[in-house]
């Protein structure tokens, strides 16, 4: 028969509250006990004043420094955060010692317990660092700082018992506050190290060249399921849920993605498809109705096209599957442009082709391989109309600009050699009072 949980968590706050009266009336007397917290007192005032001292100090020997990396900075900012800790831990710790070898060694009990707890609170505070996500830091060093108070008092048996006494009982199910957190560390753990292997994965992965920019991003994707799969299904296993219970819950996720998610899984499918054929990598450069840019990203649900003005377009994975997309590297990375532009018909179309290609070929970016072509087109109302064809081979880097250049390029070229660029031109007769009108017999 499980023991009533209102009951047992009364006996352990009592047991709590004994413990505490106890501790505080002992304090109350003259003793070593009492001394020993008298020594804290003072070595805490003594951190606190040299916290302010070495700080001001620390602030004034960084500034006559210049050249600091930001890690360093960083470093130094963390280090006078906690200087009053460490003074604290450093004098106790000294106490604690000299304590040891001249007097009893249960007369500096209490000294050394807080000496080891504070040096353990200053190691955790660093080490908590190399989470990045700020909250996520803060819940695991407070988390910590709790269970190393806790071992350190040695009553970490006492809270587990008390922790597991509050639980919730469904039939043969039964879920404690103890199980809970602990569930939550052994996922956080497991996420961690999940996290840590999927990057050291993705950045091998990344690194060889033979695998194409499509098929990294499918492999890292796939090796990030996997970890974060796993780890959450041991996580779950910790907590004591079985597994095979999950069978009926896929089943109803599975009905209700084919119902109300529709365009949420044809995005994820259209995503693994485009990742396997290839068809769009990252890096590539495409246009999509008016949008001009290149891949940034291939996400699950959507990919990251960035434009040359700066704008970064989400597009769902379906729309580039169901739409027509221009792919201008696909297959490789050369581009042709096309410029129209006219001539008057006094100037000689021979001369004037030799010089728009020639022109064309001094601008840079345009390949010298692929040499530039230029034809007439036909005979407007005011010009001869010509186009000018040539090849690049680095669409990221724009086209409207390269346009630009082979434009000024030829008004360049035509200024040096009289060839004149005309325009519309239309002659307007005015008649007199005395004309005729068309309504007139």
């Amino acid at each position: 028969m499980n023991p009533d949980p209102f009951a047992t968590f009364m006996e352990s706050v009592q047991a709590m509250i004994a413990g505490g009266v106890g501790l505080g009336e002992s304090l109350l007397y003259p003793g070593w006990r009492q001394y020993q917290i008298l020594i804290l007192i003072a070595v805490a005032l003594a951190a606190w004043g040299l916290h302010h001292l070495s700080g001001n100090w620390i602030q004034a020997w960084v500034r006559r420094h210049d050249g600091w990396s930001k890690w360093q900075l960083r470093m130094v900012v963390q280090i006078k955060r906690r200087l009053g800790l460490i003074w604290f831990a450093a004098i106790s710790g000294v106490i604690y010692l000299v304590m040891q070898n001249i007097t009893w060694p249960s007369r500096s009990y209490l000294i050394g317990i807080f000496a080891t707890l504070v040096s353990v609170w200053v190691c955790i505070a660093f080490a908590a660092r190399l989470v990045r996500n700020r909250p996520m830091r803060r819940l695991v060093t407070w988390g910590l700082w709790i269970y190393a108070t806790l071992y350190f008092l040695n009553v970490v048996d006492s809270v587990s018992a008390f922790l597991d006494s509050l639980a919730l009982h469904v039939g043969d199910f039964r879920l404690s506050v103890l199980t809970v957190i602990t569930a939550l560390v052994v996922i956080g753990l497991l996420f961690a190290v999940a996290r840590i292997v999927s990057q050291t994965t993705a950045a091998t992965i990344r690194k060889n060249e033979d695998i194409s920019p499509s098929m990294q991003v499918l492999a890292v994707k796939g090796v990030q399921l996997t970890f974060y799969g796993i780890a959450f299904f041991m996580g779950v296993k910790a907590v004591g849920i079985d597994l095979t219970g999950l069978a009926v819950l896929s089943g109803a996720i599975g009905v209700g993605l084919g119902f109300g998610l529709q365009k949420v899984v044809s995005n994820l499918v259209s995503g693994i498809i485009i990742l396997i054929d290839k068809s769009i990598k990252p890096g590539d450069v495409i246009s999509l109705g008016e949008t001009f840019g290149w891949i940034q990203t291939l996400g699950a649900r959507y990919a990251s096209v960035v434009t040359r003005d700066g704008k970064e377009y989400l597009i769902p994975n379906e729309d580039l599957i169901t739409g027509q997309v221009v792919n201008w590297s696909h297959s490789n990375d050369f581009v042709r442009l096309d410029i129209y532009f006219g001539t008057a018909y006094g100037d000689d179309p021979h001369v004037v082709r030799k010089l728009a290609i020639d022109a064309a070929r001094g601008v840079e970016r345009v390949l010298a391989d692929k040499a530039p072509v230029c034809h007439i087109v036909g005979f407007g109302d005011s010009s001869v109309d010509y186009i000018l064809r040539f090849w690049i081979k680095d669409p990221t880097a724009g086209l409207t600009n390269i346009r630009g250049n082979v434009f000024l390029a030829l008004w360049d070229t035509f200024k040096e050699n009289n060839i004149s660029i005309p325009f519309p031109q239309r002659e307007v007769k005015m008649l007199g009072d005395d004309a005729p009108s068309v309504f007139e017999d």
